[in-house]
């Protein structure tokens, strides 16, 4: 870091839960993020770089890259600031309405932008079971560790039920990562850009949609989802909610 931002200002902004940080480089307007997960933390930069350059050909809504590197430590990802502040700075926490209205614009907005006919970064459902069913292992299999609203399932009971997905609606190029934390807002509240694509790809929207909502609660409290689907354009669908809920718990 001392390296990449020479004299500017530095500051940790975001610590994530393999180890990974990202740091606010500069002072705004002219500032910059840098992104650096440790080799152990399997969280894949090089991979987010390649899905950021091609979703900014489409879009000027993700960040642009202007920098990468890696070495024995880990890999780092330097990306220029988008405008705005993220979805749960504490202004919008205290407003919910409006954040959670910024969400669903800001996924609508991502669905409709980017071909899927020209994507080249899959997110299907086989692909993140065969991870699962390759990657759980030990206490990753035990439901004592999962949401509470799937506790009730043995890891077996998890695994019938990934296998039996719901059809697929429709394929758009989803975000991979819809908490809220990941949408930013401008000052007068409107959705502005998107953080952490690292596992954007095409997939049925509800991959990102169940998501999306579930986060509400966990950074806003119970009652937003409602107002999140009528803004984005859906209606509830509880089955679909549910899968891809469950395959988001137990896999990437």
């Amino acid at each position: 870091m001392a390296e990449i931002a020479k004299d500017a200002p530095t500051r940790v902004v975001w610590r994530n839960g393999a180890g990974g940080l990202t740091f606010e480089v500069g002072g705004r307007p002219d500032h910059w993020f840098v992104k650096w997960n440790p080799r152990s933390s399997q969280l894949d930069l090089p991979a987010e770089a390649e899905r950021l350059r091609w979703a900014r050909q489409h879009v000027t809504t993700v960040a642009e890259v202007v920098g990468e590197g890696e070495d024995d430590d880990g890999t780092w990802l330097v990306t220029a600031a988008l405008p705005g502040d993220n979805a749960v700075i504490p202004r919008w926490k205290a407003d919910p309405a409006t954040a959670v209205r910024a969400i669903g614009d800001g996924l609508r907005h991502l669905h409709d932008a980017l071909p899927v006919a020209t994507c080249p970064f899959p997110w299907d459902v086989e692909s993140r079971l065969e991870f699962i069913e390759t990657n759980r292992v030990g206490d990753g299999r035990d439901p004592a560790g999962w949401h509470e609203d799937f506790r009730h399932l043995t890891w077996e009971d998890a695994l019938r039920v990934l296998r039996d997905p719901p059809p697929v609606e429709r394929l758009v190029v989803c975000h991979g990562d819809t908490c809220a934390p990941n949408t930013l807002l401008t000052d007068d509240g409107r959705f502005s850009g998107h953080v952490d694509l690292g596992q954007l790809g095409t997939a049925d929207p509800w991959a990102d949609i169940a998501i999306a909502t579930w986060s509400l609660e966990w950074n806003y409290g119970p009652g937003w989802e409602p107002l999140l689907l009528d803004t984005y354009g859906v209606a509830a669908d509880p089955a679909r909610t549910s899968y891809y809920r469950l395959l988001w718990e137990l896999g990437p």
